[in-house]
């Protein structure tokens, strides 16, 4: 008998125990809430039916396998349950292939792209926020979690890969191969009319708050009194990353809380030697805004230091770690959340609302991008008011 079918019997015969064991592996209190005890004894129930009396023989494994994924999934789209591969693979110290191909990936019935990278493989190919990735390299990603997608998706400069890309209808998907290179990252900049100027984060690098602060100075010396930051499909980078880049931009004040459920709320504030960017400032954001530069979003926006302008964000800022299982199984489980800046609420699952809402437009795989960009557009025009009102 495997050790899912040994965790099956346990679970069938002992179902506050195994709650019991569980709680102890993620550090809680083993005392279960209301109604778990009920909640386990009708998963008992149907795990011994499906078991016994399912029209053929069941494999236990796959079954077990498929419940526990669905606890994990129940949770948030970045939590999930792990094979003893995947686990083995979070915990080598072996470092991460150099190369990628521009994507960040969420969970949603397949993969879904969150962000594209400007000038990577997957931008090249025109893949888009929202798209889904049924296939990598031939492996089907229905059951497949984030963490181990993304791992999928790296490997050495020059390698091949292919992905099966759904967008709009399921039943065309589009075969795509793109060659992995090495990420570039960094601040692209170019002028609007009115004196303005675009600065477009391609990704939140390690140093990106000091790339930021460099962007700002030479814009200051050639005269442009306004920006739009362009957030639209940056989601890659660390949380506190974003916090940085944001305190360049305020004085005072609250720039950014996180908490998880058993620890205090940590806070992250401005103070003296921040806020030395004072030129006006307007977001321009989007369904794949998410992680650093939604954080950093959050900060300027619930200091009124900016308006954002475009679509709901991608509500992806939180933390996870790896919680070992037996038969070294693992859960992938969100720990920490990131707070709106007045401690209102989560910004993970949530996203950001915009003060400005602009739809942004859905190309199809054969068809030519808009002669114009109607959401920088607008964002512009947000832009002019704001400096006439000094914001």
């Amino acid at each position: 008998m495997s050790s899912k079918s040994r965790w099956a019997v346990f679970l069938i015969s002992t179902p506050l125990v195994a709650l019991v064991a569980i709680g102890g592996l993620l550090g809680a209190s083993t005392e279960p809430p209301q109604r778990n005890d009920q909640n386990l004894v009708v998963f008992r129930d149907v795990l011994g039916l499906v078991i016994q009396n399912y029209v053929e023989p069941v494999d236990v494994d796959r079954v077990f396998e498929g419940a526990m994924r669905g606890l994990a999934e129940g949770m948030d789209s970045a939590s999930a349950y792990l094979t003893p591969d995947e686990v083995r693979a979070i915990e080598s110290t072996t470092p991460m292939p150099a190369a990628d191909v521009g994507l960040v990936v969420t969970r949603q019935f397949y993969l879904r792209v969150v962000g594209v990278r400007d000038g990577s493989p997957a931008a090249k190919a025109g893949i888009q926020t929202g798209d889904y990735l049924r296939m990598i390299d031939g492996k089907p990603t229905r059951d497949m979690s984030a963490v181990t997608g993304t791992r999928l998706l790296r490997g050495a400069p020059g390698s091949k890969l292919a992905v099966t890309v759904i967008r709009g209808n399921p039943a065309d998907p589009h075969q795509i191969e793109l060659v992995r290179a090495v990420p570039t990252g960094g601040i692209t900049t170019n002028t609007l009319p009115g004196g303005f100027a675009r600065v477009r984060i391609v990704s939140f690098v390690p140093d990106a708050a000091t790339l930021l602060k460099s962007t700002f100075d030479q814009l200051a010396k050639q005269k442009v009194t306004g920006a739009v930051i362009d957030l639209r499909g940056t989601a890659d980078g660390d949380l506190e990353t974003g916090l940085a880049a944001a305190k360049l931009f305020l004085k005072s004040g609250t720039v950014g809380i996180r908490a998880g459920r058993k620890t205090e709320k940590v806070t992250t504030t401005a103070g003296p030697g921040d806020g030395a960017v004072t030129m006006p400032v307007v977001l321009l954001v989007s369904n794949g805004t998410a992680n650093a530069a939604e954080v950093f979003a959050a900060a300027l926006s619930g200091n009124d230091r900016a308006e954002l302008v475009g679509e709901p964000t991608a509500g992806i800022a939180a933390r996870q770690r790896l919680v070992r299982l037996p038969g070294n199984y693992g859960l992938w489980m969100t720990y920490e959340r990131y707070l709106t800046v007045d401690g209102a609420g989560p910004i993970h699952e949530r996203g950001l609302r915009p003060t400005v809402g602009v739809e942004m437009p859905v190309i199809g795989f054969d068809e030519l991008p808009p002669a114009s960009d109607a959401p920088l557009t607008k964002a512009t025009e947000v832009l002019k008011k704001a400096k006439g009102t000094g914001l």
